[in-house]
């Protein structure tokens, strides 16, 4: 691991406050009678309720929505046993995205043991904690008996992931893989390499699919496990099989599918060359696969590949599973995760990949046309609909194999409240994280002996989504990059004055600002500022995007933007949008930075810009409110009129869009308000994006709901110019820059496509 990865991850988990968990309060807690109700005396009477019936526990307290993730410590990723209190940060991380991806509240808890009857005897005592239990990183084979003797002396799930995450996204991409291929599962033979808890799990899981137990050959670290080998434990025994084959070379000969749960670079071409006609290769030995993808694909262009690599094709990512099997046991509080329930899980998986992949899913992938075939076997990762099916799932097998305490009899009413529960801000931002690794654009970084920028470029250049430019002296930044230790390999480091490019930028500069006191000496000069360089850059195509801000002021940064990118072809004004990143929502106010007091046309083309932008960048389907003290005409004012016309030359300039008003900020955000008082608007209540009557009030409301709503702030974004310049403000952090940035190279491809289309 890098040096400069290693410091992140320090500071990761040790910045703001140390770790990645934090409780919080669901209820108020700020009256007398608050704290009353909240403990001492009010808390009594649930607690009777509680002892008069042990159930009422899942009506008063967390306890249906808690997942317990346990571990010894003793298996932990790839670091093999380094004890549970090293574990602590893998279980926390676990945490988190339980939480991310189904709401799912975690309690990590690190055990101090490794021998089998104390370590279950500790777990069976935390029962009346939780509505679940997720085993992690417990060595094999003593977590199948751990697992097993839980399942069988306690009442709530218990799920070992380590076993069946793995399994059930692998057997969901083999009953894809050989639909595509044409096989038979009862036909397959089957070479898993790795005989530990995944690997064992899967050869398990894959045979309850219907691959033949004769069919199956596993291999551990002295090769093959044939009956003819001497202590092997039980679980191994299950796969011991009568023949000469020895090795993993041996095995792949003639075999349809091969399974790796090993160590990299264990399978060669020639190896995969021996296979049978279209084979399918699922390699997941972390972080570099049994066989590259590039070897793989170079060997055997009828290959079926899948790795747990998030830059390659069919991802298999346990991400998919444990976050959305524990969401329908818990929603139905089933007293066990069984067989059924796991393969309607895997099952789910699979059939949700051969849907339609909705356009907002193809957005959050770069646009790329995904459908199901070879290279798309399995869901997207960050694809939502999985809690939406995969839940779901899990419950009604539930429910079909009587496990269910609680079953549910309103599927779609569960669907809706599923759909609910997902994070709506922080996926939009990981939509646009992921759209822009696709391709890299250079972007020009003239602030480049700040720390924060160098460090934000490090991570542009680690993640592909950006080629920074980086505009100053060369020997100081050359010399911060060093003294920083950071790997900014793959960037451009320009020197403004001394390039190449001097003159040709000084004689363009004067050209176009000559009958603006610009003078040719004086270009000569300008040209060798940091920021008027890389505008230079961006305007002769020399880079595509410009970040810039952090130790300027706003109107520093975007005039010399505006004045040497310019304005696109058709576009009057440049306007500006902030993304607020909310727990369960992602709203965006404009403008907030640019235009002072914007007329009724200016405001609609705000709002026509910023929709279009929502929908194509953030993977969001706009819903317009146009706020004023308003509503609907309540108040006869220029004011309210000037917004109410707005929403006219809008919907006139782009009738898909959805918008409506004028309108007060309650009635775009409060269903209630809405349905009861204005039922003909288009907005119900569910207002996304909001166009502000003036700067002063848009840059009022975007502070507000930061710092009271514990918003991460995404902005501004710059909507209008030529090329894309965006302005950081000047408490941004590594974070941040790299947030603007992707959005950056998301508007300089959006412009690449115009003109190639133009």
């Amino acid at each position: 691991m890098a040096r400069s990865m290693e410091r992140d991850a320090l500071d990761y988990h040790e910045g703001h406050r140390p770790g990645k968990l934090e409780i919080r309060s669901t209820k108020p807690c700020v009256t007398q009678r608050d704290l009353s109700l909240a403990y001492s005396p009010g808390v009594a009477v649930p607690c009777l309720k509680i002892a008069e019936n042990p159930q009422d526990a899942f009506r008063y307290t967390a306890r249906g929505n808690l997942v317990g993730v346990i571990t010894n410590g003793t298996a932990v990723l790839g670091l093999g046993n380094i004890g549970p209190l090293a574990s602590k940060p893998v279980m926390e991380g676990k945490a988190v995205l339980f939480k991310k991806f189904a709401d799912i509240d975690v309690f990590d808890i690190e055990v101090d043991e490794e021998d089998i009857d104390l370590f279950c005897e500790t777990v069976k005592r935390l029962e009346p904690t939780f509505g679940g239990i997720n085993l992690e990183d417990i060595k094999a084979p003593q977590c199948f008996e751990i697992e097993a003797r839980l399942k069988r002396e306690m009442d709530i799930p218990v799920f070992h992931d380590d076993q069946h995450g793995t399994a059930i996204i692998s057997t969901a991409a083999l009953l894809n893989a050989v639909e595509i291929n044409g096989k038979k599962m009862e036909d397959l033979v089957l070479v898993v390499a790795g005989a530990g808890a995944a690997g064992i799990a899967c050869a398990e899981m894959m045979i309850a699919a219907g691959v033949q137990r004769s069919n199956v050959f596993m291999t551990d670290s002295k090769g093959v496990i044939t009956t003819a080998r001497e202590g092997l434990n039980e679980w191994k025994q299950r796969f011991a099989q009568e023949t000469d084959k020895r090795t993993l070379a041996d095995a792949l000969v003639g075999a349809d599918v091969f399974l790796g749960l090993s160590k990299a670079r264990t399978v060669s071409q020639d190896m995969l060359r021996s296979m049978n006609a279209q084979p399918v290769v699922l390699a997941m030995a972390n972080p570099d696969p049994e066989i590259s993808f590039e070897d793989a694909t170079a060997a055997r262009d009828d290959v079926i590949m899948g790795s747990g690599r998030s830059d390659y094709p069919n991802q298999v990512n346990n991400v998919l599973g444990f976050p959305f099997i524990f969401r329908g046991a818990l929603d139905v509080r089933a007293r066990v995760i069984n067989e059924e329930m796991k393969m309607a899980a895997a099952r789910a998986l699979a059939a949700l990949a051969k849907e339609d992949v909705p356009q907002s899913v193809r957005r959050a992938y770069g646009g790329q046309d995904i459908e199901f075939g070879p290279e798309y076997i399995i869901p997207k990762p960050f694809d939502p609909r999985v809690l939406t099916w995969v839940a779901p799932a899990v419950a009604k097998a539930a429910c079909e194999t009587g496990v269910a305490k609680e079953p549910i009899t309103d599927w779609d009413g569960y669907a809706d409240q599923l759909a609910g529960r997902i994070s709506r801000g922080r996926e939009a931002m990981r939509t646009v994280i992921q759209k822009a690794r696709r391709k890299s654009v250079r972007v020009v970084f003239p602030e480049a002996e700040e720390e924060k920028v160098l460090r934000a470029c490090e991570i542009l250049l680690a993640d592909n989504i950006a080629v920074p430019v980086l505009v100053g002296n060369a020997e100081a930044i050359g010399a911060r990059i060093a003294e920083l230790d950071l790997d900014l390999t793959g960037a451009d480091i320009v020197d403004c004055a001394s390039s190449e490019k001097l003159e040709e930028y000084a004689f363009e500069l004067w050209r176009i600002r000559r009958r603006r006191g610009v003078t040719p000496r004086k270009a000569e000069r300008d040209v060798q500022n940091p920021l008027i360089h890389g505008c230079m850059m961006v305007r002769t195509g020399a880079a595509e995007g410009l970040v810039c801000g952090l130790n300027r002021s706003y109107p520093e940064t975007i005039r010399p933007a505006l004045r040497l990118i310019g304005l696109r072809d058709g576009v009057k004004r440049v306007c500006g949008m902030y993304m607020l990143a909310l727990e369960r929502r992602a709203l965006f106010f404009a403008d907030a930075t640019v235009n002072i007091q914007p007329d009724a046309e200016t405001l609609a083309d705000i709002a026509v810009t910023v929709g279009r932008a929502v929908r194509e960048y953030f993977a969001t389907e706009p819903r317009i409110a146009m706020l004023s003290f308003s509503n609907f005409g309540s108040v006869d004012h220029p004011q309210s009129r000037r917004m109410a016309e707005a929403v006219r030359l809008a919907q006139a300039a782009d009738p898909s869009l959805v918008i409506d008003g004028e309108m007060q900020a309650d009635t775009a955000l409060v269903p209630e308000i809405a349905k009861k008082a204005f039922p003909m608007s288009a907005i119900k209540g569910d207002a996304n994006v909001f166009i502000f009557p003036d700067l002063q009030a848009g840059n009022i409301a975007y502070k507000l709901v930061q710092h009271l709503g514990d918003a991460d702030v995404i902005g501004p974004v710059l909507f209008g110019l030529k090329q894309p310049a965006n302005v950081l403000n000047h408490h941004s952090s590594v974070e941040e820059i790299v947030n603007i940035t992707a959005i950056t190279v998301l508007q300089a491809r959006r412009r690449a496509a115009a003109r190639k289309s133009s």
